[in-house]
């Protein structure tokens, strides 16, 4: 399931009369041709041969590494944004599928909704969550998805399930006990949250290091964000954000 929150990073695309694609980051370490926002514009480029000069700055606000969808994400609003401003003509389908070479969870970027996901996550259906927020805390490691995924002790027949009638219940992260086992920051983190009065169900994101809670309010939010502050002072990232069905990026792309 794949539930999208009104917080994340920020990209800005400026065309310029040359023919070069740029990339700056707010993150200097972040600035390679590797970068997924680099790649989704050269892809974009190659599939359909349109390009104009243009210049993408990336204000990073995702803990890479978290399992929050950034890079994906950042990719995603890539090729929405370059669709428009190169005058592409890609409808959002063909936008996904090419988002897909790029990661797994980049077409529900695309399709800008939340949904639940089959197959590898390029087989969605957008389902309504019912509005609540999240705490989201990422506690100071990388966990490298390629080492969780080829791990032997990786779970790999859990039995499918159906949409739950309610967010998250009846389901189960089957990365959760490893990543644990193998990063004794994230299970610490994951404990603290679980223990936490009124906290209902704290999960880990997909694979990586951070870890959730949903709340009715924001004011419930924020009191258990001030005090995983005070109690774990060694996070690299904690924040408060509202869950939404539809993606801010598709609203902002249709008022260019």
């Amino acid at each position: 399931m794949f539930q999208l929150l009104d917080y994340g990073d920020r990209l800005t695309f400026t065309t310029s009369e040359d023919n070069e694609i740029r990339f700056s980051c707010n993150i200097p370490e972040l600035e390679s041709p590797q970068n997924l926002v680099m790649q989704a514009a050269r892809l974009l480029w190659k599939e359909t041969g349109q390009h104009k000069g243009t210049q993408i700055s990336l204000e990073k606000t995702l803990p890479s590494g978290g399992g929050l969808g950034g890079g994906s994400s950042d990719a995603a609003t890539t090729l929405l944004a370059l669709n428009k401003l190169w005058s592409c003509g890609l409808q959002t389908g063909e936008l996904a599928q090419i988002g897909l070479s790029l990661g797994a969870d980049v077409p529900v970027f695309v399709n800008g909704f939340s949904a639940w996901a089959e197959g590898v996550g390029e087989t969605l259906q957008v389902i309504d969550i019912p509005e609540r927020w999240y705490l989201v805390l990422t506690p100071d490691c990388h966990v490298s998805t390629g080492e969780v995924f080829s791990h032997p002790q990786l779970t790999r027949h859990t039995p499918a399930i159906k949409i739950p009638a309610f967010p998250f219940s009846g389901s189960k992260n089957d990365c959760e006990t490893l990543v644990c086992s193998l990063y004794p920051d994230v299970k610490k983190a994951l404990d603290w949250l679980s223990s936490v009065e009124n906290v209902a169900l704290a999960r880990m994101t997909g694979t990586g290091s951070s870890i959730f809670a949903a709340f009715e309010t924001e004011q419930e939010a924020n009191l258990v964000l001030a005090k995983a502050c005070k109690e774990l002072p060694d996070l690299k990232s904690a924040f408060v954000a509202r869950g939404v069905s539809e993606s801010p990026v598709h609203r902002t792309i249709a008022q260019v």
